[in-house]
């Protein structure tokens, strides 16, 4: 298989539908200047610059889609996508619903998120949960190039509105992509490691600092288990509660801030739906409750690093070597960790 980029790995897949499916266009902020190959395949009607107005563009792309068109729009960054909630969120959310199915709105929305480019908080926001939150939308987050490539087909193919976030950090990051046109499934998560003393669940960037977590959890004999998400809505609860009944023992990694973050949900699925295979608190490691720092070392510090994965699967799996008498120690391990 060869080996690409994520950012490679996108240019494919937006060539590759947009040869299979005339109805696939493209606008948004600098896409026929970033993107001139698309230009010169498809002409300036399929592929277009916009002026600097994310509700313009987002709402475009609505009417686009309600006529059978299959629009791609960039907004460039995450936070820019505050001036385009009415459009995604109150319009192509709803609309299909609202209409009773009659219409459909196949649009994706594409966008930069996370540290890793030092672009000031403006600029870097990890908030994908607001749009798991908003009623018929999908959100995606691939963290390897293969399923940027497959999801980012999967999410152009699909009759409903699709949020695609690419982790910033990773846009250089290069790995092996089939070379035929393999769709990746919405809604189906990756196991990346095979383990059984702990899960460790996460998604974009972080899900590399979860494997070199796992690489060194091994050196001291814990066998971590570690699943990428890849779709935030819908989640795979199967492999999710799968993953948390073979380890009982479950952390979720993740960049965003910790308060109503994607890794809230997962850890209340485990619990409503898994508690009775847990050995211990279902633990989150998340960013902090504070705009992200522009800085890349300080970046770096916001992030969950590969070291405290490591310190809280250690602690987690010494918590059921707790002697059961000793409540008062159980409370205070769960509490720091």
């Amino acid at each position: 298989m060869p080996n690409v980029t994520v950012q490679e790995a996108i240019s494919q897949a937006l060539t590759e539908e947009m040869r299979r499916d005339p109805r696939v266009l493209m606008f948004g902020e600098g896409v026929a200047t970033k993107r001139y190959d698309l230009v010169k395949e498809f002409g300036a009607q399929r592929v277009r610059n916009t002026p600097l107005a994310e509700g313009i563009i987002a709402g475009t792309a609505a009417g686009a889609a309600a006529t059978g068109l299959r629009p791609v729009v960039d907004l460039l960054f995450s936070p820019f996508l505050c001036f385009a909630m009415e459009e995604i969120v109150n319009s192509a959310g709803k609309l299909r619903y609202i209409s009773g199915g009659q219409f459909s709105f196949p649009m994706v929305v594409m966008a930069l998120t996370g540290a890793g480019w030092g672009v000031g908080a403006q600029h870097n926001q990890n908030n994908e949960a607001w749009f798991v939150h908003s009623p018929g939308l999908k959100v995606v987050m691939p963290s390897t190039a293969a399923d940027f490539r497959g999801l980012l087909k999967a999410a152009i193919r699909d009759d409903n509105p699709v949020v695609f976030f690419s982790d910033i950090a990773l846009a250089f990051e290069s790995g092996e992509v089939p070379a035929g046109g393999e769709i990746v499934p919405i809604g189906k998560a990756a196991v990346r490691r095979d383990g059984t003393d702990v899960t460790l669940i996460s998604y974009a960037k972080t899900v590399h600092a979860c494997i070199k977590a796992a690489d060194r959890l091994a050196e001291q004999n814990i066998s971590a288990h570690v699943i990428d998400l890849r779709t935030l809505k819908p989640l795979d609860e199967e492999t999710i509660l799968n993953a948390a009944r073979k380890t009982g023992r479950v952390i979720v990694v993740h960049e965003a801030s910790r308060m109503c973050g994607v890794g809230a949900e997962v850890a209340s699925i485990v619990a409503e739906k898994a508690f009775s295979a847990l050995k211990a608190p279902v633990i989150r490691l998340t960013g902090p409750d504070a705009p992200a720092p522009a800085s890349f070392p300080l970046e770096q510090a916001f992030v969950p690093q590969p070291d405290a994965i490591v310190e809280a699967a250690v602690r987690l799996v010494n918590y059921g070597e707790t002697s059961a008498g000793d409540q008062e120690q159980r409370v205070s391990l769960a509490t720091s960790l």
